[in-house]
């Protein structure tokens, strides 16, 4: 089954919105799932920017990631194999398409540095590179979560 644009186009539309990537990534596939939006928007508002602009894993991806916990995560210590393939082929397309998972990398910024942060700003990236990112990321975990149904 083919996953239609409806949610990427969503999760661009919240970011473009002025919340930030992990933030609209999660709460667009959060309802289904079982958490609410608002619930969703409070857990990944810690993780935008690579993790609070520490330029890490991109928050897009980060918000992929705990939506796919929410989808195939475990209560069970030993029972990690399903997250865990998930995790890592949302991880691997994302850094294949993007050519990194660092968001200090896709953006050419470190974001913590005071200097860098104005010069990104400047630069546009928060509007031509993130909204991508954030659309990328929702589509290839609502990819990997349909194939499971």
């Amino acid at each position: 089954m083919e996953p239609n644009l409806e949610k990427p186009l969503k999760a661009k539309e919240r970011f473009e919105t002025e919340f930030s990537c992990s933030q609209s990534v999660l709460s667009t596939l959060a309802p289904e799932l079982g958490v609410d939006e608002e619930t969703a928007l409070k857990i990944a508002s810690a993780f935008g920017g690579g993790m609070m602009r520490h330029g890490e894993v991109c928050g897009s991806v980060t918000g992929a990631l705990m939506a796919l916990g929410l989808k195939f995560g475990s209560t069970a210590p030993d029972n990690e194999e399903k997250i865990r393939e998930a995790s890592q082929e949302l991880m691997r397309q994302f850094e294949e398409t993007n050519g990194s998972l660092l968001c200090r990398e896709l953006l050419g910024y470190h974001l913590i540095v005071p200097k860098e942060l104005e010069k990104a700003k400047e630069s546009g990236v928060f509007n031509q590179v993130c909204p991508l990112l954030v659309k990328n990321a929702t589509a290839l975990a609502e990819e990997i979560m349909l194939r499971d149904k």
